[in-house]
């Protein structure tokens, strides 16, 4: 199970969180941060900013969980201190871009 299927609708929402022992968080954040996401005593909690549409909710989610799926949780908090954060997040946006592309074949 992973986000491949649940943009082809073979999952939903509710069924990635529960394989990824996920929550959903919406939260007043400032207004450059869609989201974000971490890991505490093993559950992955996906915060999202709660002013964004309903469309842009769902991108913020699927691009967090894109990080949880490609392992990257531990390694964003080793690296956070060299600032190659922005790597993570290319990282996830190519990944979703080449399962969009994937479901188009």
């Amino acid at each position: 199970m992973n986000l491949f299927n649940l943009i082809k609708g073979e999952v939903n929402q509710k069924e990635l969180l529960n394989y990824y022992n996920a929550t959903i968080i919406y939260e007043e954040l400032p207004l450059k941060i869609n989201g974000y996401v971490f890991n505490y005593d093993g559950i992955n909690f996906i915060v999202v900013n709660k002013s964004l549409s309903y469309y842009k909710k769902k991108k913020t989610i699927i691009h967090e969980l894109a990080h949880i799926e490609l392992s990257q949780l531990n390694q964003i908090d080793k690296d956070l201190a060299y600032l190659k954060v922005d790597k993570y997040e290319d990282e996830a946006d190519k990944y979703i871009k080449m399962l969009l592309e994937l479901i188009k074949e």
